[in-house]
């Protein structure tokens, strides 16, 4: 898959995501993160990689609270959300969309009542027009208008992602974390996830944070790369620079 010429410079100011000296244990032994720095600019894709067990997963768990941290700093949008209290943390997650790698769709639910929980539960007063509304629109953007009334059940993996990112979007978040996007997709759905995540970064001027084991996709989304390596970052540039890097360890990814 060619990797587009990017349609968007991030911005150079103040980063949205900046974290410095993250670190993170399990137990006395399982040393996960050891120190992990790295910030994200304004409307930049930022791909973080590395092996399994690496601290992928755990790095974004801790930038929304759903860990808490050993030590270090995790500023969005300039506040330090390890100093924040439960109410003011929901305030800062408001802001944020988390893709999970399944979709995490209500199975008892329709397309239509999975995009409508999220925006009844945060917007009290919002009526009834002002949901469709919001509904068709968000799923016209992944493309999936047709599947309103379908039950999770009977949609394909690919469909899942798009609905579970549709869900995300309803709230019109300014910050995405995507964890595997395309995870169990065949070639031709992973591109297609791929694509969207750039239309959606284009449409919606969102910073994001994509964690994934497919090269093709970190190519063809990613802005810059970082490579998480014994709970530290490793290396940072942009595809292009990584994949001819000296150190034969990085260039194992691109291979």
């Amino acid at each position: 898959m060619t990797s587009p010429k990017k349609n968007i410079t991030p911005d150079s100011t103040t980063p949205v995501i900046d974290i410095k000296g993250l670190y993170k244990s399990f137990g006395k032994d399982n040393h996960v993160l050891k120190g992990v720095s790295f910030s994200v600019k304004k409307g930049e894709n930022l791909v973080v990689l590395g092996k399994s067990g690496s601290g992928k997963s755990i790095t974004i768990k801790c930038l929304v609270g759903l860990l808490k941290t050993d030590k270090g700093e995790i500023k969005v949008f300039d506040t330090d959300i390890t100093k924040l209290d439960e109410i003011q943390l929901n305030e800062i997650r408001l802001r944020i969309g988390f893709l999970f790698q399944n979709g995490a769709l209500y199975d008892s639910m329709t397309v239509r009542e999975n995009l409508a929980f999220p925006l009844m539960r945060h917007s009290k007063e919002i009526s009834a027009k002002e949901v469709e509304d919001a509904i068709i629109e968000t799923l016209t953007s992944v493309g999936l208008a047709e599947a309103i009334d379908k039950m999770p059940s009977e949609l394909s993996g690919g469909m899942r992602k798009r609905v579970g990112l549709a869900r995300t979007l309803i709230l019109k978040p300014e910050i995405l974390l995507y964890d595997e996007p395309t995870t169990g997709l065949d070639t031709i759905t992973s591109r297609e996830i791929s694509e969207l995540i750039l239309s959606i970064q284009k449409k919606y001027k969102t910073t994001s944070i994509i964690i994934t084991h497919d090269m093709a996709c970190a190519k063809y989304t990613g802005d810059r790369l970082v490579i998480l390596k014994d709970g530290i970052i490793n290396a940072e540039g942009t595809y292009e620079a990584l994949e001819k890097s000296n150190d034969e360890w990085v260039r194992s990814f691109f291979i």
